[in-house]
């Protein structure tokens, strides 16, 4: 299962092998260890820019993800896309006095979810149950070494 990421005029260090590592566990977690995932680390006016032509919304966004639901030959199923705006995730470490590799992981987890088909702007229920598997999800990479809290 292929972890693709790319770097955008992205500034920050994001080891890219350890957030590798995490969304290939995150997969695994959510039992989509056969899909194919790509994650885009991006600057604010490229999340901007795809927020306003895909959400009607001209303001950054953290995290953006565009589920494929694909198969391609060998079988494998494309998740989608999980766009990470880096400088968003920045300044929102700082706010929620966290680490920048702590940020990216939440949205990288939160970006996941909604790839599988979790919504939490769908209903307060939706939303309880989101965060409930976030909390699950971010306990197991504590447990396994991936994620210091």
């Amino acid at each position: 299962m292929p972890v693709d990421i790319v770097s955008k005029n992205a500034r920050g260090k994001v080891s890219r092998r350890e957030l590798r590592n995490i969304a290939l566990k995150v997969l695994e977690l959510v039992q989509q260890d056969q899909t194919e995932l790509s994650i885009a680390l991006v600057d604010n006016r490229t999340i901007r820019a795809l927020n306003a032509k895909f959400r009607n919304q001209d303001v950054p966004t953290d995290v953006l993800s565009f589920p494929a639901d694909e198969r391609i030959d060998s079988g494998i199923r494309l998740l989608g896309d999980v766009i990470i705006s880096v400088e968003k995730a920045a300044v929102q470490a700082k706010e929620r006095k966290r680490s920048l590799h702590e940020e990216i992981v939440t949205l990288l987890v939160h970006g996941i979810l909604h790839l599988i088909g979790y919504d939490h702007e769908r209903s307060q229920r939706d939303a309880r149950i989101m965060a409930g598997l976030e909390k699950k999800i971010y306990r197991a990479l504590c447990e396994q070494g991936l994620l210091r809290v």
